[in-house]
């Protein structure tokens, strides 16, 4: 192997995650052009403001995610207490007055005019510290106090940061993240149930309790009774699509991105793919993002350690779910809850942390060996150390 082939060796051992990263990225550059010109004419005195800021992201995403495919994965487990401790004290950055907020949400942090969204780390570091503490509790993951109790209070940690934040995207991502990841690490159905009541004051609080956010979920299911205010980002979308086609009007043609959708370069992206690209972008999209999830899976069953496992295993989650949510939201499937797409809307934060995500995901399917983590127990001792492999293979 040359010097040349050994400088980029990581990348190209793991195009079924580049490919799709690269082509959906700049995917999402067009788009954000599209969607956001006339707002940012307005905005900036220029159509292209939003569309160079999304391509500098993209430039410096792949430097992240170069790093992160060359950096040994393992290393990461000393790193994940550090890193989660590091996002703790970014999280509380943000109620500080270095905080930025955006239609009262406090989310943002700006130091000499660079602003950074916390909570999207906060996401990443979540899969570290779990992927590292599962894995090591392996024999005594069944017990309450071991397997389940320290990770829950750590997600009640973040949740209340969250709350603060005025984030209930991120504490629902959060919260399945952490969830699914003790299920598969072998968590006891019956004590991963057990937080469900706990999910009924927090409902009230976070969703009843804020006017906006029960007539979102009230009239979510048909949002025309309400178009003009409660379904009003609900009914442009579902114009956008609607209007969209086979084919779509043309990139840069659509009539909902003038100023009638809502955040169109953002949360709603994903509408204006559908009007302007029509049901082939709608479906090209999805095929995209299904090629690098089913690459996420196969590297979390080879992989030769269990940290790498659980490792590749909360990637894949934090990646499918948001575009799960997202695309969901636009299509009126779920109640209005802003989140980006990933590698699609605008966002320096949320593009840079995903390609990083992708780089470890591409540096922990670059050194799998396909062989099995562990050897099964045998049968009279299932019940006292957790069958994971199994469960795992599944699963995932």
């Amino acid at each position: 192997m040359t010097k040349k082939d050994h400088i980029y060796a990581p990348f190209s051992q793991e195009p079924a995650i580049l490919i799709p990263v690269v082509i959906i990225t700049g995917l999402g550059i067009a788009m954000v052009y599209s969607a956001s010109a006339d707002i940012s004419v307005v905005k900036h005195g220029t159509s292209v403001y939003y569309a160079q800021r999304q391509a500098i992201f993209f430039s410096l995403g792949l430097v992240t995610m170069y790093l992160g495919s060359c950096f040994p994965h393992q290393y990461l487990r000393k790193l994940a207490y550090p890193i989660l401790l590091l996002t703790l004290v970014l999280m509380g950055g943000v109620l500080t007055p270095l905080g930025a907020d955006a239609g009262g949400a406090y989310r943002w942090i700006t130091i000499k005019g660079i602003t950074f969204q916390p909570s999207e780390l906060l996401k990443l570091s979540l899969v570290f510290y779990l992927a590292y503490s599962l894995s090591t509790k392996q024999d005594q993951i069944r017990s309450f106090f071991i397997g389940f109790l320290p990770h829950t209070l750590v997600l009640a940690t973040l949740t209340v940061l969250l709350i603060f934040q005025k984030d209930l995207g991120s504490i629902l991502i959060i919260g399945f993240i952490t969830w699914t990841m003790m299920f598969i690490a072998g968590v006891p159905i019956l004590t991963l149930l057990s937080i469900i009541p706990l999910g009924v004051p927090l409902f009230y609080f976070l969703v009843y309790n804020e006017p906006y956010r029960w007539e979102r979920v009230r009239f979510f299911m048909d949002p025309w009774q309400d178009p003009l205010n409660a379904g009003y980002q609900l009914t442009h979308s579902l114009k956008a699509f609607g209007s969209g086609g086979l084919f779509g009007k043309g990139l840069g043609l659509g009539f909902q991105t003038a100023h009638y959708l809502p955040k169109p370069h953002t949360d709603f992206i994903f509408s204006v793919i559908g009007e302007e690209l029509g049901l082939m972008g709608v479906l090209t999209t999805l095929v995209l993002y299904t090629l690098i999830l089913r690459r996420g899976a196969v590297i979390a069953r080879s992989a030769d350690t269990l940290f790498g496992s659980f490792l590749a295993v909360g990637i894949t989650i934090f990646l499918g779910l948001q575009v799960v949510i997202n695309t969901g939201v636009t299509l009126g499937v779920l109640p209005t809850k802003g989140l980006p797409l990933p590698f699609i809307s605008y966002g320096g934060t949320s593009l840079v942390v995903s390609m990083t995500a992708m780089g470890i995901l591409m540096n922990i399917g670059r050194t799998a060996t396909g062989k099995p983590q562990e050897q099964p127990p045998p049968p009279d001792k299932q019940d006292a150390v957790s069958p994971l492999p199994l469960k795992r293979k599944a699963i995932v």
